[in-house]
């Protein structure tokens, strides 16, 4: 999608460079093969926004594919950047501090879908790799990436799909990485201002890299693979459960905390905003609608206290 910079024409054949390929081209199929079945699901195509940074901080670009008002999904977003700079953003070097000053490459491809009928819940699902750069040393990469999923109204079969579906993409390079990757997901999906989790978790990592590249990519790869199979059957089984306006309300007001950790805690959006990043891709993931009530608490034993109960709380599914 775009042109390395001039570190990364550097590397001889053989090296990192073709591997960097090689996962640009699994980003940018993974985006089409996802598009593609949603927009089947949802009986539309996803309109395709191809951009290109200005150049300033950031070279590179990326394609977004974009839903807004659809019959099913009311707004969803699958983007992919490939994007370069010549210094990492304090976000990524926090935990690497001895990178800091170290041109990178970043590339990914994320997305965001919020469904018309709160019965059907969000879904976000992320691969990413990052590369930093300097000229004269090896190229140093990480992965990270998962997928969590956000009910308004909670089904425990479909939690239990969706954490069944994450274990068995993982178990093939690990037995120990589910329970990891499960337990990292809860705790970066927390809204620590609330003391409350965003949804019913998943799994999700960072700053991967320790069986290699090769075993790296191939874990990004099932993990990406395996996106399909753990949300469409959840979304098919509950897309024609009637609905009304209490219901939409209480949608809306859930989303609000979609919104506070997205602009207060996710460090994918810190990164982008950081190192300046396109703006509109970065906040694809926002819901279309979302309100705030003050204090606000649910009726005892309403499907709406039960998510409080039973869902926004860390416990195994499987």
């Amino acid at each position: 999608m775009s042109e390395p910079n001039s570190s990364a024409k550097q590397r001889k054949k053989g090296d990192a460079a073709h591997d960097i390929a090689a996962v640009r081209d699994y980003l940018t199929g993974l985006q089409t093969r996802i598009a593609d079945a949603l927009g089947n699901f949802n009986g539309t195509t996803f309109p395709t926004d191809a951009w290109r940074e200005p150049g300033e901080h950031l070279r590179g670009g990326g394609v977004t594919r974009i839903l807004e008002g659809g019959d099913f999904f009311e707004r969803g977003g699958i983007s992919f950047s490939d994007v370069q700079g010549d210094a990492l953003p304090p976000s990524a070097s926090a935990a690497r501090p001895q990178l800091a000053g170290h041109g990178f490459e970043a590339m990914g491809m994320s997305l965001v879908m919020h469904p018309r009928n709160p019965h059907c819940p969000t879904v976000h699902a992320n691969v990413r790799m990052l590369t930093a750069l300097k000229d004269g040393e090896a190229p140093i990469f990480w992965f990270g990436g998962g997928m969590d999923l956000t009910p308004i109204y909670g089904y425990e079969n479909d939690a239990r799909h969706f954490h069944q579906t994450c274990r068995d993409a993982l178990d093939p390079f690990g037995v120990e990485l589910y329970p990891r990757f499960k337990t990292w997901c809860d705790e970066y999906f927390y809204l620590k201002h609330r003391g409350e989790q965003r949804g019913i978790g998943g799994i999700f990592f960072d700053d991967f890299s320790e069986p290699g590249f090769e075993r790296s990519f191939a874990m990004v790869r099932s993990v990406g693979d395996a996106f399909l199979n753990a949300y469409l059957p959840i979304i098919e089984k509950r897309r024609d459960t009637p609905y009304g306006e209490h219901e939409r309300e209480f949608q809306a007001y859930r989303r609000g905390r979609y919104v506070e950790f997205n602009l207060v805690w996710d460090r994918g959006t810190h990164f982008g905003l950081q190192s300046g990043g396109r703006t509109e891709s970065i906040l694809m993931s926002m819901p279309p609608v979302a309100n705030w009530r003050y204090d606000w608490r649910p009726e005892p034993n309403t499907p709406e206290a039960r998510l409080y109960s039973d869902f926004l709380v860390r416990r195994e599914w499987l």
